[in-house]
């Protein structure tokens, strides 16, 4: 009997740390943190390759901004879920958040987040004063323009937003070559252009919960057909942007002019799909596809130029 009493508590206190480290990493939004630290560190390797120096021989640079970076960004989402625990009931998407299922406490989270940043901020700013202000710059970006100031008010919140999405390669590439040059502002340039038809994507497979918390996301405001409009817009934005990595090579330039074509007939496709939603996914899907296949690739043409 007292076997079996041990067994049930045992079982039942690695269930309890299996749902505390899944709360924990939903509060830090690992998949944003994740995404983000690829393209911090392609801004770090391309600064690294072009400026023919060893990261081998600085490891202490590429550590400090990249374990600085993951701290300023999954302190940057935890501040935005803390921010957001009274509109986040309203979202059907997002009531298993822990802040608001109340596994987290709000002063906890707020802790936790300072905390983070500010530990962030002491790691790249070790790695230079360059990426330490570009981690400030950062989140202020997101946490004051976007989840504090244009997230409630205005349509152009994803735009806003994505400036704070276009700064971790900037990040990476200021900590080995603070004198930001045109390959670290090409890597912002297409962050920067590549998050509005990521995230409008998004938003369309969510317009009723973004409605229903009273959020002015562009499908809610200006509805379906003017979204596909400006995601079409952003989209050709792109096809200049890998002429301004030609360090990169040719291949690079084809590559990256092939995924902007896919994604472009795909888009210019959403004009006549008879199920907006399902092409809405689809367009999310391409999108995370593009942007770490674009970036790997940077990494991997980087080497042999």
């Amino acid at each position: 009997m007292s076997n079996s009493r041990s067994l049930s508590a045992e079982t039942h206190e690695t269930a309890e740390t299996a749902t505390f480290l899944q709360d924990f990493l939903a509060l830090i939004k690992i998949g944003i943190v994740n995404s983000n630290l690829i393209t911090v560190f392609t801004g770090l390797w391309l600064a690294f390759q072009f400026s023919d120096r060893h990261f081998l021989q600085e490891l202490d640079i590429l550590v400090y901004t990249l374990v600085g970076s993951a701290f300023i960004i999954a302190g940057s989402a935890a501040m935005n879920n803390y921010i957001d625990t009274d509109i986040d009931p309203l979202m059907a998407s997002k009531r298993a958040r822990p802040t608001v299922t109340g596994r987290f406490k709000p002063s906890a989270v707020l802790a936790l987040a300072l905390t983070f940043m500010v530990i962030g901020e002491i790691l790249l700013f070790s790695a230079s004063v360059s990426a330490g202000v570009l981690g400030i710059a950062g989140i202020l970006a997101y946490v004051v323009l976007y989840s504090m100031w244009s997230k409630r008010r205005h349509v152009s919140n994803t735009i806003v937003g994505s400036i704070s999405g276009a700064i971790p390669p900037l990040i990476g590439w200021a900590a080995v070559e603070p004198a930001l040059g045109l390959g670290a502002w090409a890597l912002f340039l297409i962050m920067f252009i590549w998050q509005p038809p990521h995230f409008y994507a998004l938003a369309m497979k969510r317009t009723e919960e973004y409605r229903a918390a009273g959020i002015p996301m562009l499908p809610v405001v200006k509805g379906f057909h003017r979204t596909k409009k400006s995601m079409l817009a952003w989209i050709l934005l792109l096809f200049p942007l890998p002429f301004l990595l030609m360090d990169l090579g040719i291949s690079f330039i084809i590559l990256a002019t092939l995924l902007n074509i896919g994604w472009l007939v795909l888009a210019i496709r959403g004009f006549n799909v008879k199920d907006d939603l399902k092409w809405a996914k689809t367009m999310f899907i391409y999108s995370l596809n593009y942007m770490t296949i674009l970036f790997v690739s940077m990494i991997i043409f980087a080497v042999f130029v």
